[in-house]
């Protein structure tokens, strides 16, 4: 799968083993702003840096330069994120698949935000050693992730005629609301599960183990 990852400047444990797998041999990767010292700690130099540059040392810039990074720098009086900034950006280069990483925890205005770009740019995956966050399509399999806890979070004020089958917990035809904990700590049980709903928005959330 053409995939292409992106580092935003969140929470991110890079020095756990689990990003070193994740990114062995690939090659498109991406830094916004402050995300650059997380790729910097995993001796990666990213194809392009983008951002306003107010978190980020200007030495590590320079270091990403002298080692082929592409430098894109934006006013800091600008109507979005880095990290929307360049989420949008790279959405437009065909990429199958975009793993944003560094993206949850750090500040709380960021996390929101980032969470409801899933909404704006398909096949986006937030991703960190512990889950991978994504946006539930009206028909969305689940594949092989037997065994795993998963959740489902409603993100519109109503979700209707939600179905789950294959999982520990199964639902038919279910109305959740924002709020409600009815989804949450689910098991997928097959192979495959399937996910269906007919109204409203939804995220689901995977534990990575």
């Amino acid at each position: 799968m053409n995939t292409a990852f992106i580092f935003l400047n969140g929470i991110m444990d890079s020095k756990n083993p689990f990003y070193k797998n994740l990114l062995k041999d690939e090659k498109n990767i991406f830094c916004a702003d402050g995300g650059l010292k997380y790729a910097l700690d995993l001796n990666i130099f990213p194809l392009e840096v983008w951002g306003d540059f107010d978190s980020i040392d200007s030495s590590l810039l320079e270091k990403a330069k002298k080692n082929g990074s592409k430098i894109v720098s934006f006013d800091k009086r600008k109507d979005f994120t880095d990290g929307e900034l360049i989420i949008s950006e790279i959405s437009k280069r065909n990429f199958e698949k975009i793993v944003v990483l560094g993206g949850l925890g750090g500040r709380t205005d960021h996390l929101l935000t980032n969470l409801n770009l899933l909404f704006k740019f398909e096949n986006v995956f937030f991703v960190d050693e512990k889950e991978t966050i994504f946006k539930v399509d009206y028909h969305t399999e689940i594949k092989n992730e037997k065994g795993k806890t998963i959740s489902f979070i409603p993100m519109s004020d109503i979700v209707e005629g939600l179905t789950l089958k294959g999982f520990e917990y199964p639902a038919n035809n279910f109305t959740v609301k924002r709020g409600d904990s009815l989804c949450t700590s689910n098991v997928v049980k097959d192979n495959t599960a399937t996910v269906n709903f007919n109204v409203g928005k939804l995220i689901g959330i995977i534990e990575n183990k």
